[in-house]
């Protein structure tokens, strides 16, 4: 019971955060809004798409970045997640959460959980506006990603987590994401297939198909259509997993003593 309250606790808590700081959302949404509107406008006519799973036709550029652009949702939640994370450790509101008589990784998992939760509302306003905007995707399509949107959001949120345990100034590491978010988001397959990347660069096109936001992308692109994808499942559990266990292993009190004596 008392893993549940505090569970709970938290929740509340980033809902708090959330609806407090209106313009989150609306920031989250006008970065991939502008690629939608704007950048998918003048990149139709450049970049042709070719008949690739999970699509069954040819379809237009807008309809191909949709994916791409919750997965960049994800992304910068993710990150912006991670940042109050560092943010609550100098104001000293982390240092009480972490003493708290339960186990460290259910607290933190508490807060990724909370994290993701934000990222699936925003994906979910984002896929809205798309379909009033005409990209309309199969209606068991916005059922069957939310476990994607989850599992990706998980992913993301863990990497960020991992990033804060072991950044220690706001300052460091507001620097530090945009030498996360650009490369993961540009190196993926959120703006271009990897066939098309591979035209130009067999290596560039190796680096993408590593990166496991390309993963990420890739499990949202089939589970709108209703499909899934194993093996970009399987990546993004994998990646989960080695994020998680690496935060965790940031985020050990041992671990911190030593830091700190050294």
């Amino acid at each position: 019971m008392s893993w549940l309250i505090a569970l709970r606790a938290i929740l509340h808590r980033e809902a708090l955060r959330f609806v407090g700081q209106r313009g989150r959302l609306v920031a989250a949404l006008v970065r991939p809004l502008v690629w939608l509107f704007v950048f998918a406008a003048g990149f139709r006519a450049a970049l042709g798409l070719s008949i690739t799973p999970p699509y069954q036709t040819y379809i237009t550029y807008e309809t191909y970045i949709v994916p791409g652009l919750c997965g960049m949702i994800l992304l910068f939640n993710g990150m912006q997640s991670a940042l109050s994370l560092v943010y609550d450790r100098e104001m000293g509101s982390m240092r009480l959460l972490l003493t708290a008589p339960l186990p460290r990784w259910w607290l933190l998992f508490a807060k990724l959980l909370a994290g993701t939760l934000v990222s699936i509302l925003q994906c979910a306003a984002f896929l809205a506006i798309a379909a009033l905007w005409g990209i309309v995707m199969p209606w068991q399509g916005y059922l069957a990603v939310i476990p994607a949107l989850a599992l990706g959001g998980l992913m993301l949120g863990a990497l960020g987590l991992m990033l804060s345990s072991v950044i220690r100034q706001l300052e460091n590491f507001a620097g530090v994401m945009n030498f996360v978010i650009f490369p993961m988001f540009f190196l993926s397959s959120a703006l271009y297939p990897l066939w098309k990347m591979a035209e130009s660069s067999p290596l560039l096109r190796d680096l993408c198909a590593l990166n496991p936001f390309t993963h990420a992308v890739e499990l949202i692109r089939f589970a709108l259509y209703g499909q899934m994808n194993l093996p970009a499942l399987g990546w993004v559990a994998l990646a989960l997993a080695g994020f998680a266990g690496a935060a965790l292993w940031g985020y050990d009190p041992a671990r911190g003593m030593q830091g700190r004596k050294g």
